[in-house]
């Protein structure tokens, strides 16, 4: 029996009386707690809140059980409880709403919540005896939920176990939330579904948690498979989770769809209109394999990935200064370039030291000022955890603790810095350098843990991880540990952030969020993908050669009746928008028209930038070029990670490609492509074919080459009707969107 379902059965007692729940003691941490969790009492949104409400502050979700065992009966000389008279304890007269509560009626006179509360306080607020139980974990049956529809229900069973070896049936007392709102679960854990989908629900009791798939499928049998034969172990794994979701791939993309798109994804950069032509006539079955490993080969591909992660390394002229950013810039192009093992790149960053001028790698800890910003951000870049969460009060999400917190931030206290000279000219913005650095590890220095005031041993972020000796080299250590074969999560969080990149959505998404409660959406494909990479010795071109490769890279983006609303399985291409320096770039290519940048040379491409800005703004005006790329979403880098790219569109971003001055003054001069054009002898037919294959990457349809054809014949300016053509192909979604 439950002791939850046993609370009938109980026998009231008053003042200081032995109260029992089904044969054993309240106790605060097991059942009071388990009742303000159940009931919400203490959510951030409640008084779990860091503020707390109306003067009653708790812990978030229950972290501190000892702190809100005093709050109850201490706090304003314990007036929330009355021992005489359990039912006048503020307490329950708020939470039943027969006294006013902001927070509304939180359990009913007559619920299992309000007994346990009551007969807790009626036993004189009882403390938790010496060698009471604890929870050591929860079990959850099924641990994976498939429901057929149209009903779509079924109910899930929650075992605790204890530290004495108890075993109880807690169904009733956890508490239970859904990722995505496609299915809805009752107090008692009975779970309804509302539409075709996934989701995870978790399942929570005091400290432990426990995520659970849900997998709501449609009414009758799985249709026959229709989709392609796998070409590598990616679509092995993809495949089988279509089969297990029902659902049908879209076709596989045309040829010039998928030039153009891979073309983008591995290089940055659309396709020439000539070498466009010659894929799309080439006959031979493997030129898809071919045109991948001749994209990889060009010297774009180390221009567009180290653009990449230079957004995440945070390489930035204020914090960096212009030399320090374009070192830095460079050591990181070199490394995509020579195809230098991940796992090396990464080492050299965590180890690193010495001047920021010599030393390019030592820039990684110049833009991280204190040990929290770079425990955070290599807990973030390099593991996909989420840690700030954790320097305030335990994870509400993850199994980091605030002891977890402070003992990896103790990896990162000895690193200091020698500011050689610093020719800022702001004196009043601390965060600006200007001059070399030297980056050495301190002899001594710790960070405490401001609850004790003392440091907390430095220690990895594992578990089953033993203090970092005193006397070590912290970074060194924790650049072995991190690369190490013992450390899977390095080799999965690379694997699943390169998958992102190409494919628009991480395996784990966020794809700097890995934890229990955001499980990947293929934990298979993500485990193959990263045992790839280790295999490889960190191989990156071969990783993007095998992702590229894959069938399921080269689906077309066009939905059919099973997947149109699929956005988990990959089962086709997303449609997403350009990034500012694709973007940029693509119209620069397509016009033929150089790219002007503050600082730098002219004729360089937006994404062969090094930094942000190399002028200071308010010295020098940036130039449109410049403008357009803010404008776009070019992040500032103020952050370890590429969260800060947006590509949200705005109203400013239509007048700029509509009526902005940059794109109508490339289209007006003399010398772009377009010049040319409308000097050569070619026939119209030709010029409007050139165009689309310079702008889109295909041949025109036969309506698109009639309508353009009758606009430049009969146009008084073959010149003014080139442009307006030219504009209207940069302006549709076939050019500003990745198919």
């Amino acid at each position: 029996m439950s002791r939850l379902s046993g609370l009938l059965a109980v026998v009231i007692g008053m003042g200081g009386a032995d109260i029992s729940l089904a044969g054993a003691p309240i106790s605060f941490r097991n059942d009071v707690m388990a009742v303000l969790s159940k009931s919400g009492c203490n959510l951030g949104t409640c008084h779990g809140n860091a503020r707390g409400k109306g003067g009653f502050q708790i812990s978030l979700r229950g972290q501190d059980p000892a702190g809100d065992f005093q709050v109850l009966t201490r706090d304003w000389q314990a007036r929330r409880t009355n021992t005489s008279a359990p039912d006048a304890s503020l307490v329950l007269l708020k939470a039943t709403m027969q006294v006013a509560h902001e927070g509304g009626r939180r359990f009913a006179v007559d619920s299992p919540e309000y007994r346990v509360l009551r007969d807790w306080i009626a036993a004189g607020l009882p403390a938790d005896a010496a060698g009471t139980r604890r929870l050591t974990s929860l079990i959850v049956e099924p641990a994976e939920l498939i429901l057929t529809g149209p009903d779509w229900k079924s109910a899930v069973q929650v075992t605790a176990q204890y530290s004495d070896g108890a075993v109880e049936d807690v169904t009733s007392k956890a508490v239970y939330e859904v990722a995505q709102p496609v299915i809805e679960v009752s107090a008692d854990g009975e779970v309804r579904g509302w539409a075709r989908g996934e989701t995870t629900l978790l399942v929570r009791l005091l400290q432990t948690q426990t995520p659970v798939r849900v997998l709501l499928l449609p009414e009758g049998d799985a249709s026959e498979w229709t989709g392609p034969e796998p070409a590598n172990v990616i679509d092995e794994q993809v495949f089988a989770k279509l089969r297990q979701v029902r659902i049908q791939p879209s076709e596989l993309s045309d040829d010039a769809t998928f030039l153009r798109r891979v073309s983008l994804d591995l290089i940055g950069l659309p396709p020439s209109a000539e070498a466009a032509r010659k894929f799309v006539a080439d006959t031979s079955p493997d030129k898809r394999s071919r045109v991948i490993d001749e994209l990889i080969e060009r010297p774009e591909f180390a221009d567009w990935w180290a653009l990449r992660w230079a957004d995440m390394l945070r390489i930035e002229e204020k914090t960096l200064d212009r030399k320090g950013a374009q070192v830095f810039h460079g050591w990181l192009r070199d490394g995509f370039a020579t195809n230098k093992p991940l796992d090396a790149m990464v080492r050299e960053l965590i180890a690193s030291r010495g001047s920021t001028y010599s030393e390019p790698t030592a820039n990684f800890y110049r833009a991280m000022r204190d040990p929290f910003e770079r425990s955070e951000g290599v807990a973030q870049l390099f593991l996909g955890i989420r840690l700030q969460c954790a320097k305030c009060h335990n994870h509400p999400f993850d199994q980091w603790t605030q002891d977890d917190y402070y003992s990896w931030s103790n990896l990162f206290a000895r690193v200091d810095y020698k500011v050689l000279e610093n020719r800022r000219r702001d004196t009043n913005d601390k965060h600006e350098f200007d001059g070399e650095q030297i980056v050495f590890m301190k002899s001594a220095g710790e960070v405490a843990d401001p609850r004790t005031g003392r440091p907390r041993p430095p220690q990895f972020l594992s578990k089953s991880a033993e203090p970092v000796a005193g006397d070590a080299d912290r970074l060194l250590e924790l650049a072995d540990w991190l690369t190490s074969a013992d450390n899977p999560r390095f080799a999965e969080m690379l694997a699943n952030r390169t998958w992102q990149q190409i494919l628009g959505r991480g395996i784990v998404d966020p794809v700097d969020d890995f934890r229990a409660t955001n499980p990947p959406s293929n934990p298979a494909l993500l485990a193959a993908l990263a045992q790839e990479l280790r295999s490889s010795g960190y191989d990156f071109r071969r990783l993007v050669r095998l992702i590229a490769n894959s069938q399921t890279y080269q689906f077309s983006a066009v939905p059919n009746a099973s997947n149109r609303d699929d956005e988990l399985n990959f089962s086709r291409a997303q449609v997403r928008r350009y990034s500012a320096e694709q973007l940029l770039d693509s119209v620069s290519s397509t016009l033929d028209v150089p790219l002007e940048f503050a600082g730098y040379p002219a004729g360089m491409r937006a994404q062969q930038l090094c930094g942000v800005h190399a002028v200071r703004l308010r010295e020098q005006r940036p130039t449109r070029e410049d403008s357009f790329l803010t404008l776009f979403g070019k992040p500032p880098r103020l952050q370890s990670c590429d969260c800060e790219r947006t590509d949200e569109t705005t109203l400013n971003q239509t007048f700029e490609l509509i009526s902005g001055e940059l794109l109508n003054r490339w289209l007006g001069r003399d010398d772009n492509r377009l010049g040319r054009l409308a000097k050569s002898s070619a026939s119209t037919d030709e010029l409007i074919r050139s165009l689309y294959w310079t702008a889109l990457t295909r041949e025109p349809a036969p309506e698109e080459l009639g309508a353009a054809k009758a606009a430049l014949d009969g146009a008084a300016n073959r010149r003014s009707a080139l442009e307006d053509l030219t504009w209207g192909l940069l302006n549709s979604h076939e050019f500003l969107l990745r198919h």
